[in-house]
């Protein structure tokens, strides 16, 4: 693994490897990591954009794109689980296009 400038570089080596970071490849396990990273920046006053709190920036876009006229209370991996389900696709598979989506949105 290589070394790590940020939240970003961390989801492309979860990309990579899912089985080995998110145990079942849940999305609800990636947001606990997250929240955990995002708490670490906290707690060492790390200047870092994250865009993966409940009401952070990823969850605003998600809601537009699901098509939502109001932030969910469960959350985005949640929704982006409830999505996969109903599209029958992997959940993880679905959360890295929409990342992708975003990113390249907000660019």
């Amino acid at each position: 693994m290589t070394e790590l400038k940020d939240v970003y570089d961390l989801l492309e080596e979860v990309r990579l490897r899912p089985g080995m970071w998110v145990r079942r490849s849940s999305l609800q396990h990636l947001d606990s990591m997250l929240t955990g990273y995002w708490v670490a920046l906290e707690v060492h006053g790390t200047e870092e954009e994250f865009d993966f709190r409940h009401t952070g920036p990823f969850s605003e876009w998600l809601w537009k794109r699901l098509g939502m006229s109001y932030p969910s209370a469960l959350g985005w991996a949640v929704e982006i689980e409830r999505a996969a389900e109903v599209a029958d696709r992997p959940a993880m598979e679905m959360f890295f296009e929409m990342l992708d989506e975003f990113r390249a949105d907000a660019a």
